[in-house]
């Protein structure tokens, strides 16, 4: 499937509330890659590297339209809450009219009192009656408003997440492809000169006694160093790959060179045989794609170069310590 590229368009609308939520709309643009040319790595990185800087820009976009949802929530949920207190002024009074002689309640009031006050309470009375009737008319009128409001701001904050997942999707298929090219592309054999001075096949036919385990399930790009390190080291045992595991040999990405066999310690030319091949891989590691190395209780990563090997935690056991077999990883 292809990547199509996609460029942003920044659209602010002006809110009652007095500030703007903006959102985003994706233009679809051709397809950089032919459909018969499928794109180098060097591309999908390049692809990669734009739609990082794409998400970098529409989630500052997510989060004023999110902020935006939130504070037009808000001022509803306070003018709704006023709405309701001065509708339930103004039904009391109705009710209080109606079940009772039919004066206006609060002229009740009034009339009721001193008569010297009558008429400025009567003013005073009018007036309260008169503004809880404006005030409440006013509310709908705003209530209205803050609803259309919010109803605005939701819709450009989900068009905004729309957006953001969808890039977010689009770079996790970028990285997958980025993975899965680099999984599938066969490194450069080395230089002349540069085997590893330990006899080998010298790179003819692997022997059958040397195919152990899942031999022939591992990637391209493990396959590649696994047969290199054949070719440039006199094994004694066989080397696995493939197995029903989670880490990286059930995805054909790892291989064991096995120094001894049945879980016993190595004697000592095959430990330095095991060393070899361990010092082999971690100098020629950016050209042959290799991810880490485990050997003899200690983790290479090439990552992180500059942290060395790095001890391990004893796991009780030479197989599960890795004394017994040199464990190689790739991308």
């Amino acid at each position: 499937m292809r990547i199509h590229r996609r460029s942003t368009r920044v659209r602010a609308g002006a809110t009652i509330i007095g500030a703007a939520a903006s959102a985003a709309l994706l233009l679809t643009a051709p397809s950089a890659y032919a459909d018969d040319d499928e794109p180098s790595l060097d591309e999908l990185n390049a692809e990669a590297e734009g739609l990082e800087e794409e998400l970098d820009g529409e989630l500052v976009v997510y989060d004023e339209a999110k902020a935006e949802a939130e504070k037009a929530q808000k001022l509803l949920e306070k003018v709704e809450e006023q709405y309701e207190t001065a509708r339930g002024n103004v039904t009391e009074l109705a009710a209080a009219q109606y079940k009772g002689s039919g004066i206006d309640p609060a002229m009740e009031v009034v009339l009721s009192g001193d008569p010297e006050q009558t008429l400025g309470k009567a003013a005073m009375a009018g007036q309260v009656s008169h503004n809880n009737g404006e005030r409440l008319l006013a509310l709908t009128d705003s209530k209205a408003e803050l609803e259309e409001a919010s109803e605005q701001a939701d819709a450009e904050f989900d068009e905004a997440k729309e957006i953001v997942d969808e890039l977010k999707d689009k770079k996790d298929e970028i990285k997958e492809r980025i993975e899965r090219y680099e999984a599938e592309q066969v490194p450069e054999p080395p230089e002349e000169g540069g085997s590893g001075g330990g006899g080998g096949t010298g790179g003819g036919p692997v022997p059958e006694r040397l195919k152990g385990w899942g031999f022939d399930g591992a990637t391209p790009r493990m396959a590649a160093i696994r047969d290199e390190i054949i070719a440039n080291f006199s094994l004694p045992y066989e080397v696995g790959c493939v197995r029903n595991s989670a880490d990286d040999h059930g995805t054909g990405q790892a291989c064991d060179f096995m120094m001894s066999a049945g879980g016993s310690m190595p004697s000592g030319q095959n430990q330095q045989i095991g060393q070899n091949v361990a010092d082999y891989a971690k100098s020629n590691a950016d050209r042959l794609g290799v991810k880490y190395i485990i050997w003899e209780q200690r983790i290479w990563d090439s990552r992180n170069p500059g942290a060395g090997w790095k001890q391990m935690e004893d796991r009780g056991s030479p197989t599960q310590n890795h004394y017994d077999h040199v464990h190689i990883s790739s991308f």
